[in-house]
Protein backbone atom coordinates (compact mmCIF):
# COMPACT_ATOMS: atom_id res chain seq x y z
CA UNK A 1 0.00 0.00 0.00
CA UNK A 2 1.18 3.33 -1.44
CA UNK A 3 2.36 5.86 2.10
CA UNK A 4 -0.30 8.20 2.59
CA UNK A 5 2.66 10.42 4.36
CA UNK A 6 4.81 11.07 0.95
CA UNK A 7 1.58 11.38 -0.96
CA UNK A 8 0.86 13.98 1.43
CA UNK A 9 4.18 15.58 1.37
CA UNK A 10 4.26 15.09 -2.25
CA UNK A 11 1.07 17.07 -2.91
CA UNK A 12 1.85 19.73 -0.88
CA UNK A 13 5.49 20.02 -2.12
CA UNK A 14 3.33 20.84 -5.45
CA UNK A 15 0.87 23.55 -4.02
CA UNK A 16 -1.90 20.78 -4.32
CA UNK A 17 -2.67 20.29 -0.67
CA UNK A 18 -6.26 20.53 -1.18
CA UNK A 19 -6.73 16.98 -3.04
CA UNK A 20 -6.84 15.66 0.10
CA UNK A 21 -9.43 17.99 2.05
CA UNK A 22 -11.82 15.35 2.10
CA UNK A 23 -9.83 12.57 3.28
CA UNK A 24 -11.35 12.21 6.96
CA UNK A 25 -14.88 11.72 5.02
CA UNK A 26 -13.81 8.78 3.54
CA UNK A 27 -14.28 5.59 4.55
CA UNK A 28 -11.00 2.52 4.73
CA UNK A 29 -11.87 1.08 1.05
CA UNK A 30 -12.30 4.51 -0.46
CA UNK A 31 -9.28 5.47 1.25
CA UNK A 32 -7.72 2.85 -0.22
CA UNK A 33 -9.02 3.41 -3.58
CA UNK A 34 -7.63 6.69 -3.56
CA UNK A 35 -3.98 6.21 -2.53
CA UNK A 36 -3.40 4.09 -5.38
CA UNK A 37 -4.40 6.67 -7.62
CA UNK A 38 -2.66 9.30 -5.86
CA UNK A 39 0.38 7.27 -6.28
CA UNK A 40 0.17 6.85 -9.90
CA UNK A 41 0.66 10.43 -10.24
CA UNK A 42 4.25 11.77 -11.04
CA UNK A 43 4.26 13.68 -7.93
CA UNK A 44 7.54 15.44 -8.65
CA UNK A 45 6.01 16.81 -11.94
CA UNK A 46 2.84 17.71 -10.59
CA UNK A 47 3.74 21.12 -10.00
CA UNK A 48 5.18 21.98 -13.35
CA UNK A 49 2.70 20.45 -15.31
CA UNK A 50 -0.04 22.71 -13.20
CA UNK A 51 1.88 25.79 -13.26
CA UNK A 52 2.38 25.41 -17.40
CA UNK A 53 -1.19 24.59 -17.75
CA UNK A 54 -2.49 27.44 -15.76
CA UNK A 55 0.26 30.04 -18.41
CA UNK A 56 -0.26 28.47 -21.38
CA UNK A 57 -3.80 28.61 -21.03
CA UNK A 58 -3.17 32.36 -20.35
CA UNK A 59 -0.87 32.99 -23.55
CA UNK A 60 -2.46 33.89 -26.44
CA UNK A 61 -1.42 31.68 -29.40
CA UNK A 62 1.32 32.03 -31.31
CA UNK A 63 1.01 33.79 -35.00
CA UNK A 64 3.32 31.73 -37.20
CA UNK A 65 2.44 33.51 -40.58
CA UNK A 66 5.86 34.77 -41.21
CA UNK A 67 7.71 31.37 -40.34
CA UNK A 68 5.89 29.17 -42.66
CA UNK A 69 5.94 28.37 -46.21
CA UNK A 70 4.55 25.08 -48.12
CA UNK A 71 5.91 21.87 -48.36
CA UNK A 72 7.61 21.65 -51.60
CA UNK A 73 6.39 19.83 -54.48
CA UNK A 74 8.81 16.67 -54.76
CA UNK A 75 8.03 15.94 -51.01
CA UNK A 76 4.35 15.47 -52.14
CA UNK A 77 2.26 12.73 -53.80
CA UNK A 78 -1.33 12.90 -55.33
CA UNK A 79 -3.98 10.54 -56.32
CA UNK A 80 -5.32 13.14 -58.48
CA UNK A 81 -2.30 14.85 -59.63
CA UNK A 82 0.35 11.66 -59.89
CA UNK A 83 0.37 9.72 -62.72
CA UNK A 84 -1.39 6.36 -63.35
CA UNK A 85 2.04 4.16 -63.81
CA UNK A 86 2.96 5.67 -60.27
CA UNK A 87 -0.34 5.23 -58.37
CA UNK A 88 -0.23 1.43 -59.64
CA UNK A 89 3.52 1.09 -58.71
CA UNK A 90 2.93 2.34 -54.89
CA UNK A 91 0.57 0.24 -54.83
CA UNK A 92 2.40 -3.42 -56.00
CA UNK A 93 4.96 -1.72 -53.15
CA UNK A 94 2.49 -2.17 -50.94
CA UNK A 95 0.71 -4.96 -50.93
CA UNK A 96 4.47 -6.57 -51.45
CA UNK A 97 4.92 -5.25 -48.19
CA UNK A 98 1.86 -5.81 -46.86
CA UNK A 99 2.07 -9.61 -48.10
CA UNK A 100 5.95 -10.37 -46.36
CA UNK A 101 4.22 -9.43 -42.54
CA UNK A 102 6.01 -5.59 -42.36
CA UNK A 103 2.76 -3.45 -42.10
CA UNK A 104 0.81 -2.74 -39.19
CA UNK A 105 -2.28 -0.43 -38.56
CA UNK A 106 -2.51 1.73 -35.21
CA UNK A 107 -5.99 3.17 -34.01
CA UNK A 108 -5.84 5.67 -32.04
CA UNK A 109 -9.19 5.22 -29.72
CA UNK A 110 -8.77 7.00 -26.28
CA UNK A 111 -11.60 9.35 -26.83
CA UNK A 112 -15.33 8.87 -25.22
CA UNK A 113 -18.25 9.89 -27.82
CA UNK A 114 -19.32 12.51 -25.52
CA UNK A 115 -19.54 14.91 -28.39
CA UNK A 116 -21.84 12.62 -30.29
CA UNK A 117 -24.20 12.59 -26.74
CA UNK A 118 -22.98 9.10 -25.74
CA UNK A 119 -20.25 7.47 -22.87
CA UNK A 120 -19.08 4.89 -24.92
CA UNK A 121 -15.90 4.64 -27.21
CA UNK A 122 -16.52 6.17 -30.88
CA UNK A 123 -15.41 3.18 -32.49
CA UNK A 124 -19.00 1.24 -30.75
CA UNK A 125 -21.15 3.91 -32.81
CA UNK A 126 -23.42 2.75 -35.19
CA UNK A 127 -24.05 5.45 -37.77
CA UNK A 128 -27.08 4.03 -39.42
CA UNK A 129 -25.96 2.07 -41.90
CA UNK A 130 -28.25 -0.81 -43.54
CA UNK A 131 -26.14 -3.04 -42.50
CA UNK A 132 -25.84 -1.59 -39.10
CA UNK A 133 -22.32 -1.99 -38.80
CA UNK A 134 -20.53 -0.15 -36.84
CA UNK A 135 -17.18 1.91 -36.70
CA UNK A 136 -15.14 -0.73 -35.27
CA UNK A 137 -16.39 -3.44 -37.66
CA UNK A 138 -16.45 -1.38 -41.26
CA UNK A 139 -12.30 -1.28 -40.14
CA UNK A 140 -11.68 -4.72 -38.76
CA UNK A 141 -13.43 -6.02 -42.42
CA UNK A 142 -10.88 -3.48 -44.23
CA UNK A 143 -8.20 -5.38 -42.29
CA UNK A 144 -8.97 -8.90 -43.62
CA UNK A 145 -9.58 -7.58 -46.94
CA UNK A 146 -6.59 -5.90 -47.18
CA UNK A 147 -5.16 -8.86 -46.46
CA UNK A 148 -6.44 -10.74 -48.72
CA UNK A 149 -6.01 -8.84 -51.25
CA UNK A 150 -2.35 -9.25 -50.56
CA UNK A 151 -2.29 -12.89 -50.48
CA UNK A 152 -3.97 -13.26 -53.51
CA UNK A 153 -1.89 -11.10 -55.38
CA UNK A 154 1.61 -13.15 -53.51
CA UNK A 155 0.44 -16.02 -52.75
CA UNK A 156 1.13 -15.60 -49.50
CA UNK A 157 -0.78 -15.80 -45.73
CA UNK A 158 -0.02 -12.48 -44.24
CA UNK A 159 -1.23 -10.88 -41.05
CA UNK A 160 -1.80 -6.90 -40.37
CA UNK A 161 -1.94 -6.59 -36.74
CA UNK A 162 -3.57 -4.04 -35.22
CA UNK A 163 -2.57 -1.80 -32.11
CA UNK A 164 -5.44 -0.32 -30.55
CA UNK A 165 -4.51 2.73 -28.14
CA UNK A 166 -7.10 2.85 -25.71
CA UNK A 167 -7.77 5.02 -22.39
CA UNK A 168 -8.72 4.23 -19.03
CA UNK A 169 -12.49 5.26 -20.52
CA UNK A 170 -12.52 3.10 -23.20
CA UNK A 171 -9.91 0.11 -22.57
CA UNK A 172 -12.98 -2.20 -20.91
CA UNK A 173 -15.61 -1.46 -23.14
CA UNK A 174 -13.43 -2.09 -26.19
CA UNK A 175 -12.44 -5.20 -25.10
CA UNK A 176 -15.56 -6.70 -24.20
CA UNK A 177 -17.45 -5.50 -27.60
CA UNK A 178 -14.97 -7.01 -29.36
CA UNK A 179 -14.95 -10.21 -27.60
CA UNK A 180 -18.88 -10.26 -27.76
CA UNK A 181 -18.41 -9.48 -31.21
CA UNK A 182 -16.06 -12.69 -32.00
CA UNK A 183 -13.23 -10.02 -32.75
CA UNK A 184 -15.00 -9.29 -36.48
CA UNK A 185 -12.99 -12.52 -38.01
CA UNK A 186 -9.54 -11.84 -36.94
CA UNK A 187 -6.95 -13.71 -34.89
CA UNK A 188 -7.29 -12.10 -31.28
CA UNK A 189 -3.80 -12.77 -30.92
CA UNK A 190 -2.87 -9.82 -33.95
CA UNK A 191 -5.56 -7.02 -32.00
CA UNK A 192 -2.93 -5.69 -29.23
CA UNK A 193 -4.63 -3.08 -27.05
CA UNK A 194 -3.02 -1.03 -24.55
CA UNK A 195 -3.76 1.83 -22.90
CA UNK A 196 -2.47 5.79 -22.72
CA UNK A 197 -1.86 7.41 -19.75
CA UNK A 198 -4.33 9.64 -17.83
CA UNK A 199 -3.40 13.17 -16.95
CA UNK A 200 -5.08 15.53 -14.16
CA UNK A 201 -7.35 17.91 -15.08
CA UNK A 202 -6.29 21.50 -13.78
CA UNK A 203 -8.09 24.86 -13.06
CA UNK A 204 -7.11 28.63 -14.45
CA UNK A 205 -5.17 28.99 -11.25
CA UNK A 206 -3.50 25.75 -11.44
CA UNK A 207 -5.30 23.31 -9.11
CA UNK A 208 -5.82 20.33 -9.53
CA UNK A 209 -9.67 19.30 -9.84
CA UNK A 210 -11.57 17.00 -7.86
CA UNK A 211 -14.22 15.05 -9.68
CA UNK A 212 -15.50 13.41 -6.49
CA UNK A 213 -14.12 13.67 -2.90
CA UNK A 214 -11.99 10.86 -3.17
CA UNK A 215 -11.20 10.68 -6.64
CA UNK A 216 -9.18 13.26 -9.39
CA UNK A 217 -10.59 14.47 -12.51
CA UNK A 218 -8.29 12.54 -15.11
CA UNK A 219 -8.18 12.90 -19.25
CA UNK A 220 -6.06 11.10 -21.66
CA UNK A 221 -3.44 13.44 -22.86
CA UNK A 222 -4.20 13.21 -26.37
CA UNK A 223 -3.55 11.04 -28.96
CA UNK A 224 0.11 12.40 -29.14
CA UNK A 225 0.37 10.08 -26.05
CA UNK A 226 0.99 7.58 -28.02
CA UNK A 227 4.70 7.74 -28.27
CA UNK A 228 4.97 7.52 -24.28
CA UNK A 229 2.49 4.61 -24.37
CA UNK A 230 4.43 2.69 -26.55
CA UNK A 231 6.94 2.52 -24.50
CA UNK A 232 4.67 2.08 -21.12
CA UNK A 233 3.29 -0.90 -22.61
CA UNK A 234 6.25 -2.35 -24.66
CA UNK A 235 4.43 -2.39 -28.19
CA UNK A 236 7.54 -1.19 -30.19
CA UNK A 237 9.27 -4.87 -29.31
CA UNK A 238 5.76 -6.62 -30.07
CA UNK A 239 6.09 -5.03 -33.53
CA UNK A 240 9.61 -5.86 -33.53
CA UNK A 241 9.54 -9.47 -32.65
CA UNK A 242 6.47 -9.65 -35.48
CA UNK A 243 8.78 -8.09 -38.09
CA UNK A 244 6.60 -5.11 -38.83
CA UNK A 245 8.34 -1.98 -39.87
CA UNK A 246 5.89 0.49 -41.09
CA UNK A 247 2.71 1.61 -39.54
CA UNK A 248 -0.33 3.25 -40.75
CA UNK A 249 -1.78 5.27 -37.78
CA UNK A 250 -4.83 6.36 -37.92
CA UNK A 251 -8.26 8.04 -35.82
CA UNK A 252 -10.97 5.92 -35.15
CA UNK A 253 -13.60 8.77 -36.03
CA UNK A 254 -12.96 8.65 -40.17
CA UNK A 255 -15.90 5.94 -41.59
CA UNK A 256 -14.00 5.80 -45.00
CA UNK A 257 -10.26 5.43 -43.66
CA UNK A 258 -8.37 2.86 -45.93
CA UNK A 259 -6.71 0.32 -43.52
CA UNK A 260 -2.94 -0.41 -44.34
CA UNK A 261 -3.85 1.57 -47.27
CA UNK A 262 -1.47 0.05 -50.03
CA UNK A 263 -0.92 3.26 -52.19
CA UNK A 264 -0.08 5.39 -48.86
CA UNK A 265 2.21 2.99 -47.88
CA UNK A 266 3.90 2.37 -50.93
CA UNK A 267 4.79 5.91 -51.56
CA UNK A 268 6.07 6.32 -48.38
CA UNK A 269 8.14 3.26 -48.28
CA UNK A 270 9.58 3.63 -52.57
CA UNK A 271 10.66 7.60 -51.11
CA UNK A 272 12.47 6.52 -48.27
CA UNK A 273 10.13 8.39 -45.83
CA UNK A 274 9.84 7.58 -41.74
CA UNK A 275 7.12 9.70 -41.76
CA UNK A 276 4.48 10.23 -43.75
CA UNK A 277 0.68 12.47 -43.73
CA UNK A 278 -2.58 12.22 -45.76
CA UNK A 279 -3.99 15.42 -46.64
CA UNK A 280 -6.85 16.55 -48.16
CA UNK A 281 -7.02 19.76 -50.11
CA UNK A 282 -8.75 22.45 -47.49
CA UNK A 283 -12.67 22.82 -48.67
CA UNK A 284 -12.60 26.79 -48.38
CA UNK A 285 -9.45 29.04 -46.54
CA UNK A 286 -11.15 29.13 -43.15
CA UNK A 287 -11.93 25.71 -42.92
CA UNK A 288 -11.16 24.59 -39.33
CA UNK A 289 -8.52 22.07 -39.81
CA UNK A 290 -4.99 22.01 -39.30
CA UNK A 291 -2.28 22.65 -42.28
CA UNK A 292 0.78 19.74 -42.99
CA UNK A 293 3.58 23.21 -44.23
CA UNK A 294 6.96 24.23 -43.22
CA UNK A 295 7.64 26.30 -39.92
CA UNK A 296 11.29 27.67 -40.00
CA UNK A 297 12.05 25.10 -42.48
CA UNK A 298 10.59 22.22 -40.65
CA UNK A 299 7.36 19.46 -41.26
CA UNK A 300 4.58 20.25 -38.96
CA UNK A 301 0.92 20.85 -38.28
CA UNK A 302 -0.32 24.36 -38.16
CA UNK A 303 -3.82 24.40 -36.33
CA UNK A 304 -5.97 26.95 -37.80
CA UNK A 305 -5.83 29.40 -34.67
CA UNK A 306 -1.87 30.25 -35.61
CA UNK A 307 -2.42 31.79 -38.47
CA UNK A 308 -4.09 35.01 -39.96
CA UNK A 309 -7.36 34.84 -42.44
CA UNK A 310 -5.07 36.58 -44.96
CA UNK A 311 -2.78 33.96 -44.29
CA UNK A 312 -5.05 31.18 -44.93
CA UNK A 313 -6.55 32.75 -48.51
CA UNK A 314 -3.38 33.34 -49.77
CA UNK A 315 -3.73 31.77 -53.45
CA UNK A 316 -1.31 30.59 -56.41
CA UNK A 317 -0.83 31.25 -59.90
CA UNK A 318 -3.79 28.90 -60.97
CA UNK A 319 -6.06 29.95 -58.25
CA UNK A 320 -5.30 27.48 -55.55
CA UNK A 321 -4.84 27.97 -52.14
CA UNK A 322 -1.07 28.23 -51.15
CA UNK A 323 -1.81 26.60 -47.67
CA UNK A 324 -4.41 23.61 -49.00
CA UNK A 325 -3.04 20.86 -47.10
CA UNK A 326 -5.53 19.94 -44.73
CA UNK A 327 -4.52 16.98 -42.23
CA UNK A 328 -6.92 14.36 -41.49
CA UNK A 329 -4.98 12.59 -39.05
CA UNK A 330 -3.60 9.65 -40.97
CA UNK A 331 -0.40 9.07 -41.03
CA UNK A 332 2.78 6.57 -41.93
CA UNK A 333 5.61 5.99 -39.67
CA UNK A 334 8.53 3.35 -39.89
CA UNK A 335 9.06 1.46 -36.51
CA UNK A 336 12.47 2.72 -36.37
CA UNK A 337 11.33 6.46 -36.38
CA UNK A 338 8.64 5.13 -33.64
CA UNK A 339 11.81 3.99 -31.62
CA UNK A 340 13.53 7.09 -32.38
CA UNK A 341 10.81 9.66 -30.95
CA UNK A 342 10.31 7.04 -27.88
CA UNK A 343 14.23 7.14 -26.95
CA UNK A 344 15.10 10.67 -27.64
CA UNK A 345 11.99 13.10 -28.20
CA UNK A 346 9.21 11.91 -27.05
CA UNK A 347 9.90 14.51 -23.81
CA UNK A 348 10.19 17.06 -26.25
CA UNK A 349 6.44 17.37 -27.63
CA UNK A 350 4.46 20.38 -27.66
CA UNK A 351 1.89 20.69 -24.79
CA UNK A 352 -1.69 21.82 -26.55
CA UNK A 353 -4.32 23.42 -24.13
CA UNK A 354 -7.68 22.39 -24.34
CA UNK A 355 -10.33 24.37 -22.21
CA UNK A 356 -12.95 21.95 -20.96
CA UNK A 357 -16.06 21.56 -18.77
CA UNK A 358 -14.97 19.35 -16.04
CA UNK A 359 -17.39 18.04 -13.40
CA UNK A 360 -16.17 19.19 -9.88
CA UNK A 361 -16.70 18.76 -6.41
CA UNK A 362 -16.91 22.92 -4.84
CA UNK A 363 -15.49 23.27 -1.33
CA UNK A 364 -18.41 21.99 0.54
CA UNK A 365 -18.18 18.68 -1.13
CA UNK A 366 -21.39 19.04 -3.41
CA UNK A 367 -20.83 18.04 -7.37
CA UNK A 368 -20.86 20.54 -9.91
CA UNK A 369 -21.53 20.53 -13.97
CA UNK A 370 -20.17 23.51 -15.26
CA UNK A 371 -22.20 25.33 -17.69
CA UNK A 372 -18.63 26.78 -19.17
CA UNK A 373 -15.36 25.94 -19.59
CA UNK A 374 -13.76 25.63 -15.71
CA UNK A 375 -10.89 23.68 -16.14
CA UNK A 376 -7.70 22.80 -18.84
CA UNK A 377 -6.87 19.47 -19.75
CA UNK A 378 -3.12 19.25 -21.58
CA UNK A 379 -2.70 17.38 -24.47
CA UNK A 380 -0.03 15.96 -26.75
CA UNK A 381 -0.96 15.49 -30.56
CA UNK A 382 0.50 12.41 -32.77
CA UNK A 383 1.10 15.09 -35.74
CA UNK A 384 4.02 16.98 -33.16
CA UNK A 385 6.74 14.57 -34.36
CA UNK A 386 6.79 15.31 -37.94
CA UNK A 387 9.40 17.89 -37.06
CA UNK A 388 11.74 14.97 -35.79
CA UNK A 389 11.52 13.22 -38.79
CA UNK A 390 14.54 12.73 -41.44
CA UNK A 391 12.41 12.52 -44.39
CA UNK A 392 8.75 14.05 -44.28
CA UNK A 393 6.26 13.67 -47.27
CA UNK A 394 2.89 14.05 -47.53
CA UNK A 395 -0.11 12.54 -49.56
CA UNK A 396 -2.96 14.16 -51.13
CA UNK A 397 -6.12 12.02 -51.36
CA UNK A 398 -9.62 13.12 -52.05
CA UNK A 399 -11.87 14.23 -49.58
CA UNK A 400 -14.92 12.75 -51.25
CA UNK A 401 -13.24 8.89 -50.93
CA UNK A 402 -11.17 8.85 -48.08
CA UNK A 403 -12.38 11.65 -45.16
CA UNK A 404 -15.52 11.88 -43.19
CA UNK A 405 -14.91 12.41 -39.46
CA UNK A 406 -17.51 11.37 -36.64
CA UNK A 407 -17.00 14.27 -34.42
CA UNK A 408 -20.51 15.62 -33.39
CA UNK A 409 -24.13 14.75 -32.66
CA UNK A 410 -26.74 15.17 -35.48
CA UNK A 411 -28.09 18.56 -35.76
CA UNK A 412 -24.94 19.79 -35.67
CA UNK A 413 -23.60 21.14 -39.07
CA UNK A 414 -20.84 18.96 -40.10
CA UNK A 415 -18.72 15.89 -38.87
CA UNK A 416 -22.34 14.20 -37.54
CA UNK A 417 -23.53 10.76 -37.86
CA UNK A 418 -25.30 11.51 -40.82
CA UNK A 419 -22.72 13.26 -43.06
CA UNK A 420 -20.41 10.24 -42.21
CA UNK A 421 -23.24 7.65 -43.35
CA UNK A 422 -23.86 9.85 -46.30
CA UNK A 423 -20.27 10.09 -47.33
CA UNK A 424 -20.08 5.79 -47.18
CA UNK A 425 -23.38 5.49 -49.31
CA UNK A 426 -22.77 8.31 -51.87
CA UNK A 427 -18.90 6.22 -51.92
CA UNK A 428 -20.70 2.96 -52.95
CA UNK A 429 -23.20 4.74 -55.32
CA UNK A 430 -19.88 5.59 -57.17
CA UNK A 431 -18.93 2.31 -56.93
CA UNK A 432 -21.05 0.14 -58.46
CA UNK A 433 -21.85 3.23 -61.15
CA UNK A 434 -18.21 2.88 -61.99
CA UNK A 435 -18.55 -1.01 -62.00
CA UNK A 436 -21.24 -0.53 -64.87
CA UNK A 437 -24.60 -1.07 -63.33
CA UNK A 438 -27.71 1.38 -62.99
CA UNK A 439 -29.27 2.11 -59.66
CA UNK A 440 -32.97 2.43 -59.59
CA UNK A 441 -35.01 4.08 -56.80
CA UNK A 442 -37.63 2.07 -55.21
CA UNK A 443 -40.12 3.66 -57.99
CA UNK A 444 -37.66 1.76 -60.28
CA UNK A 445 -36.75 5.26 -61.67
CA UNK A 446 -32.91 5.36 -62.69
CA UNK A 447 -30.25 7.58 -60.31
CA UNK A 448 -27.95 10.21 -61.34
CA UNK A 449 -24.87 9.87 -59.97
CA UNK A 450 -23.79 11.47 -56.65
CA UNK A 451 -23.26 15.26 -56.96
CA UNK A 452 -19.80 15.26 -55.09
CA UNK A 453 -17.76 16.81 -57.39
CA UNK A 454 -19.24 20.40 -56.56
CA UNK A 455 -17.19 21.54 -53.39
CA UNK A 456 -15.10 23.74 -55.18
CA UNK A 457 -17.72 25.41 -57.89
CA UNK A 458 -19.61 26.91 -55.45
CA UNK A 459 -19.48 30.37 -53.84
CA UNK A 460 -20.48 28.57 -50.26
CA UNK A 461 -18.42 25.02 -50.03
CA UNK A 462 -19.14 25.32 -46.76
CA UNK A 463 -22.81 24.50 -46.65
CA UNK A 464 -22.29 21.59 -49.52
CA UNK A 465 -19.88 19.66 -47.07
CA UNK A 466 -23.39 19.11 -44.60
CA UNK A 467 -25.63 18.40 -47.91
CA UNK A 468 -24.06 16.20 -50.17
CA UNK A 469 -26.30 13.53 -49.78
CA UNK A 470 -26.53 10.11 -51.76
CA UNK A 471 -28.51 9.46 -54.52
CA UNK A 472 -29.55 5.82 -53.03
CA UNK A 473 -29.38 3.51 -50.14
CA UNK A 474 -26.21 1.49 -51.37
CA UNK A 475 -23.81 -0.38 -49.29
CA UNK A 476 -20.91 -2.47 -50.05
CA UNK A 477 -19.34 -4.38 -47.46
CA UNK A 478 -15.62 -4.33 -47.06
CA UNK A 479 -15.68 -8.12 -47.63
CA UNK A 480 -16.80 -8.05 -51.04
CA UNK A 481 -14.49 -4.78 -51.72
CA UNK A 482 -11.66 -2.63 -50.30
CA UNK A 483 -11.69 -0.04 -52.33
CA UNK A 484 -14.12 -0.42 -55.30
CA UNK A 485 -12.48 -3.01 -57.12
CA UNK A 486 -13.31 -6.61 -58.32
CA UNK A 487 -16.68 -5.09 -58.22
CA UNK A 488 -17.22 -5.05 -62.44
CA UNK A 489 -17.28 -8.34 -62.64
CA UNK A 490 -20.26 -9.13 -60.26
CA UNK A 491 -22.52 -6.00 -60.95
CA UNK A 492 -21.65 -4.78 -65.16
CA UNK A 493 -24.74 -4.35 -66.84
CA UNK A 494 -26.90 -5.43 -63.82
CA UNK A 495 -30.08 -3.33 -63.10
CA UNK A 496 -29.99 -2.98 -59.06
CA UNK A 497 -32.90 -1.68 -57.00
CA UNK A 498 -32.34 0.01 -53.77
CA UNK A 499 -31.59 -0.37 -50.84
CA UNK A 500 -28.83 -2.67 -52.13
CA UNK A 501 -26.45 -4.33 -49.70
CA UNK A 502 -23.68 -6.59 -51.34
CA UNK A 503 -22.20 -8.43 -48.76
CA UNK A 504 -20.89 -11.83 -48.88
CA UNK A 505 -23.56 -13.98 -49.34
CA UNK A 506 -25.34 -11.87 -52.38
CA UNK A 507 -21.72 -11.42 -54.19
CA UNK A 508 -21.76 -15.40 -54.14
CA UNK A 509 -25.26 -15.40 -55.64
CA UNK A 510 -24.36 -12.74 -58.01
CA UNK A 511 -20.97 -15.14 -59.56
CA UNK A 512 -23.18 -18.25 -59.64
CA UNK A 513 -25.88 -16.22 -62.06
Amino acid sequence: MPCFEQIKQGLESAGQAHVLQFWPELCEEERDVFLEELAQLDLKGLKDHCEGAAKAAASPPDSLDQHIEPIPPEFIGSVKKSGRDSLEEWERRGLLEISENCVGVLLLAGGQGTRLGVQYPKGMYNVGLPSGKTLYQIQAERIRKIQELADSKHGSKCTVPWYIMTSEFTLAPTETFFKENNYFGLEPTNIVMFEQRMIPAVTFDGKVILKDKGKIAMAPDGNGGLYQALVDNKVLEDMKKRGVKYLHVYCVDNILVKMADPVFIGFCVSKGADCGAKVVEKAYPTEPVGVVCRVRGVSQVVEYSEVQPQTAELRGPGGELVYSAGNICNHFFTRSFLQDVAEKYKDQLKQHVALKKVPFVDAHGVQVKPSKSNGIKMEKFVFDVFKFSRNFVAFEVVREDEFSPLKNADGSATDNPTTARNSLLAQHCRWVTSAGATLLDKYGNPLPLPRSEMLLCTPHPEELISDDSPPAQCEISPLVSYFGEGLEQLLKGRTIHTPFVLDEKQAKKLQAQ
